[in-house]
């Protein structure tokens, strides 16, 4: 017969080793390490970083990520997450995609989610992009239908094909309501100046331009100062500029992230392109709401962009993708 004091121990033991256990969910986590080379506010990565801190926050993954990385670190700084334990790398490789794929051939057993202008590398690199070209049209109706000098600006940051794709949808969204409008477009040269985008805008609305497309951050700035307007790319600053940002072309990267991983967990992920989950009928990208301007843009404008979202959706209407530099017009 087992005495009351040692039945006292085992439980005693029991519980020490109930305590010492981490939790079953907690030995699931898929741990991800992310690099950028820009600061997390910049408005593309940082929606790359909301939707992983999502997941953080949902219990399935322990998160570590590094901003501002210069190019010239990104290799050794890719290689000390992946040496660590990291099972899951996420990042942009737009500058640096030689030496992502370089580190990913060199860990197969890592699975890499890198945003790219390439094509997928087997077995372990696959390639993400913000597909946003449909609500990117949508707010170009907007613009064309807004302005009433027929003149438009547009700043971006790099004439890459995933900002270059963005711009000729807006453009075309504009020519369909608005066949007089003109375009002024330039590239700055940086993923993150605020002072050179703002620059570059005031010489648009010098020119004429009432409303600018703020691909950067820092036009919205130029906007606000010169009393025009501005429509939004990949975040909804309206909350911050409530009298100048119209709306804007929004992207979730959520559905992305959890499709990712999904097959990380699963032990399925494999070098395939993921820039579907940024399409709409995804909920990957969406047009933001009216919110201040809801009683300042016509109702009829309104109404032919509802209607054309419906096609988009219904897939009647496909946005053209078209990669090639825009220029002025």
């Amino acid at each position: 017969m087992i005495s009351r004091r040692a039945v006292v121990s085992i439980v005693a033991c029991a519980f020490a080793l109930a305590l010492a256990a981490p939790p079953a969910h907690a030995q699931n986590k898929v741990k991800v390490a992310a690099v950028y080379t820009v600061p997390i506010e910049q408005q593309w990565v940082s929606r790359i970083h909301k939707a992983l801190n999502a997941a953080k926050d949902r219990g399935e993954i322990e998160y570590v990520f590094s901003e501002k990385v210069a190019n010239a670190d990104y290799e050794r700084v890719m290689r000390e997450y992946a040496e660590k334990g990291n099972t899951f790398i996420v990042g942009e490789s737009f500058a640096v995609e030689a030496a992502a794929r370089k580190v990913a051939k060199d860990y197969p057993k890592v699975s890499f989610l890198m945003g790219s202008s390439g094509k997928p590398q087997a077995p372990n690199f696959a390639v993400f992009d913000n597909y946003i070209q449909e609500p990117a049209y949508l707010t170009g109706m907007v613009a064309g239908g807004m302005t009433k000098s027929n003149k438009i600006g547009m700043v971006g940051g790099y004439p890459i094909p995933e900002v270059n794709r963005l711009m000729h949808a807006f453009m075309a969204g504009a020519k369909e309501v608005n066949p007089k409008v003109e375009f002024y477009v330039t590239f700055i040269g940086s993923w993150f100046d605020p002072p050179k985008a703002k620059e570059a805008a005031f010489a648009m609305i010098e020119k004429g331009a009432d409303v600018m497309y703020a691909e950067r951050f820092g036009v919205s700035d130029a906007a606000k100062e010169r009393k025009v307007l501005a429509i939004g790319n990949v975040i909804d600053t309206q909350a911050q500029y409530p009298d100048t940002v119209v709306v804007s072309a929004l992207w979730n990267m959520e559905p992305t992230i959890d499709a990712a991983l999904k097959a990380v967990k699963a032990g399925k992920f494999k070098a395939e392109d993921y820039g579907q989950y940024s399409l709409m009928k995804h909920k990957g990208s969406e047009l933001s709401k009216y919110g201040t301007f809801e009683a300042k843009v016509p109702k009829d404008l309104q109404a032919k962009v509802t209607a054309k979202q419906k096609d988009i959706l219904d897939g009647k209407f496909k946005v053209s993708v078209v990669e090639t530099e825009p220029k002025s017009r």
